[in-house]
């Protein structure tokens, strides 16, 4: 297998497997709402998707934020705190945020795609193994230096090439990011401080989250 890295607005190089990874807070939160029971999760770019989505099927849920705060009218804020809480049994999920959903939807041109998060990681490589692709392309979607998807997509290519590589030194590369730093920072009380805790929880789930095409929709599932 061929890795590289990409950062999100370099999504129309990316070929081959293309792994999204948003641990800050996206796919860290589509992971929480898995294991609280969700069926699927639909990925969208705009807000107005979402609203539209739902005003076809109000048996969906909204779920996502807007420059990291909650949406008026949706169901959810993209928090895997606030998901941790609730069941989500059987429910059918329209997910919007800033970063991590804009890179899923970029690179929709992929032969496969996955998303990721320190709490899928091992998982994640599973996943990649046992579907083998000639080329893997890594998405980094945060802001500003974004290094803690940086810190994963060298995690997961590191591990498979083999290395014995201890996961802990990356996962402080998540909390002294700028959004580490930022979800630890007590003063932006519009951000749950449980958040970077549960975002840090590697290999919490044993599931990976694969996207594929239905309907012409971007719709995540576990696996």
């Amino acid at each position: 297998m061929e890795y590289k890295i990409y950062r999100k607005d370099e999504c129309s190089q990316a070929k081959g497997l293309c792994i999204i990874i948003d641990v800050l807070r996206a796919f860290t939160t589509a992971a929480f709402a898995f294991a609280s029971g969700a069926k699927e999760i639909i990925f969208v770019s705009t807000i107005e998707e979402a609203f539209y989505k739902f005003q076809a099927d109000q048996s969906l849920k909204l779920m996502g934020e807007f420059h990291g705060r909650p949406i008026e009218g949706f169901h959810f804020g993209n928090s895997p705190a606030e998901i941790e809480r609730i069941s989500l049994k059987g429910l059918r999920i329209v997910h919007r945020t800033s970063e991590g959903t804009q890179g899923v939807i970029g690179c929709s041109h992929a032969d496969q795609l996955l998303v990721s998060s320190f709490v899928v990681a091992e998982a994640t490589i599973q996943r990649i193994r046992a579907l083998s692709p000639k080329q893997v392309s890594f998405i980094v979607t945060g802001v500003q230096n974004g290094d803690e998807d940086l810190a994963l997509a060298e995690y997961l290519q590191d591990r498979l090439l083999g290395k014995n590589t201890p996961i802990q030194p990356y996962l402080d590369r998540v909390r002294m990011s700028p959004a580490g730093r930022i979800f630890a920072d007590p003063a932006f009380s519009d951000f749950p401080s449980k958040d970077l805790e549960l975002a840090l929880q590697a290999d919490r789930f044993s599931f990976a989250m694969e996207v594929t095409k239905a309907n012409g929709d971007l719709v995540a599932r576990p696996v």
